[in-house]
């Protein structure tokens, strides 16, 4: 890595957390700064603006959140333990021990759904991808006989999505660890009676 190359890795890394918290308009270049020891001039010299900078650091966040579904997928042999997987990964997310500041693609759609156009791109483009991961998750379930024939690949993986992404918002909220388990109870529920 050239040292250019090195410099915007680390821009990345230590901005992401901050722009997953705050939000592409709560960050301001004193925040990406501050975290980075940096000056001002440092920063416009790896990236064009603050919108370059969100952009990398939205795909920091998302490959964070999926590296840590994968690691938690290699450990299952079922098309219904692989979904699964993904509510233990969020629920580590919920806890803080992923991604500070939860979901990346829901803090970014809300975030940006009507002020970055670029960013609500990116946060689409992450939940049509995370779709189409469980749809084929799902369609394999069904192959194999561990879910039921009779569901709808693309509406069960919606509805997981929806289930994981409501749930944060909710556990956020209520700051609860008694709201989180009986969540992850829900979810975990709703994925195990598929083959029924």
């Amino acid at each position: 890595m050239s040292k250019a190359e090195k410099t915007r890795g680390f821009i990345i890394e230590k901005t992401a957390p901050i722009f997953n918290r705050k939000g592409y308009a709560g960050t301001s270049l004193n925040d990406i700064t501050d975290a980075t020891g940096l000056t001002k001039g440092s920063i416009y010299g790896n990236f064009a603006n603050k919108d370059e900078v969100a952009l990398a650091a939205f795909d920091y966040n998302v490959q964070s959140v999926e590296m840590k579904i994968i690691s938690e997928m290699n450990n299952q042999h079922t098309a219904k333990g692989k979904l699964l997987a993904y509510v233990i990964a969020y629920q580590g997310l919920i806890a803080g021990k992923i991604s500070p500041g939860g979901c990346p693609v829901l803090n970014t759609s809300i975030d940006a759904d009507d002020t970055h156009p670029a960013l609500r791109e990116k946060a689409l483009n992450a939940l049509l991808s995370w779709k189409n991961r469980m749809t084929g998750l799902v369609q394999d379930g069904i192959a194999n006989n561990e879910i039921a024939s009779r569901y709808h690949p693309e509406q069960i993986a919606l509805t997981i999505i929806a289930m994981i992404e409501g749930g944060i918002m909710i556990s956020r909220l209520t700051n609860s660890h008694e709201t989180r388990e009986l969540l992850l109870e829900s979810s975990t529920a709703y994925i195990n009676n598929l083959s029924t």
